[in-house]
């Protein structure tokens, strides 16, 4: 038996898990399997891994992304760049740290991009919102990361963001998880009568396809798209590092 799984707190509801079962019936794979294994703390890992000896691979998602890289062994180029991994090789003794975020995100925003789309604002500071700037910084997008917390001088405050950077800023990604299943009538805090077809709304939430945040782009003519096609991609990107990134 190949096993493989997500972990993460909570976890109410998983992508992942349909992704992979459905995967598996459709190729006529039998021999694997996929499970969630919410951890309620990070520390619980190695345990899990001991009680698990058939896993081959695992999925990160929130709040782990940042806090599972004390326990990789190795780590991909884009991961010590990123400081934050969604997918884990366990070969043996090893656990290798890699992002398939970055290429899921690169992938699906680009096919809505425009040349006028030069500054983006990122919501939210988590590991998805480093694998988005990874990706910003490749394209020569600049970009303000936008905080609930205190503003520093890599981040801004929601109650900051006026007319004139939704004028300049016109690709918002929203990297938090605000507005995802069962919050649906939530959105980020932004000036939201600003915003023109110029825009462009990237959401990373799946879990509703249409975001209240979505919703009220899409009412002013904005670019819009959801996280369901990124996450496709980072999962079929996660399950080729599993299974051809071997020395078994």
């Amino acid at each position: 038996m190949k096993a493989y799984g997500l972990i993460g707190y909570p976890l109410t509801h998983s992508f992942s898990k349909k992704y992979f079962a459905d995967k598996f019936q459709k190729e006529n794979l039998l021999n694997y399997s996929y499970e969630l294994y919410p951890l309620a703390a990070i520390n619980e890992l190695p345990l899990l891994i001991d009680a698990h000896p058939d896993l081959k691979g695992l999925n990160v998602t929130i709040p782990y992304k940042e806090q599972v890289l004390k326990y990789a062994t190795e780590r991909s180029f884009q991961v010590d760049e990123i400081g934050a991994a969604n997918t884990l090789k366990i070969s043996g003794n090893k656990i290798i740290a890699y992002n398939t975020d970055v290429i899921g995100f690169e992938k699906s925003f680009i096919k809505k991009l425009k040349p006028h789309h030069k500054k983006a604002l990122i919501l939210g500071t988590g590991g998805a919102s480093k694998a988005v700037q990874f990706v910003l910084k490749n394209f020569k997008i600049e970009f303000l990361i936008v905080s609930r917390k205190q503003a520093t001088s890599q981040s801004i405050n929601y109650s900051s963001i006026d007319e004139k950077i939704i004028n300049e800023y016109t690709v918002i990604i929203n990297c938090s998880p605000v507005g995802t299943f069962p919050n649906v009538s939530d959105s980020p805090e932004i000036p939201y009568q600003y915003i023109s077809s110029n825009h462009y709304f990237f959401d990373l939430i799946y879990n509703p396809a249409k975001t209240e945040f979505l919703k009220k782009g899409e009412e002013k003519g904005a670019y819009t798209e959801n996280g369901y096609e990124m996450l496709v991609l980072q999962a079929e990107e996660s399950w080729k590092i599993w299974n051809e990134i071997t020395d078994e």
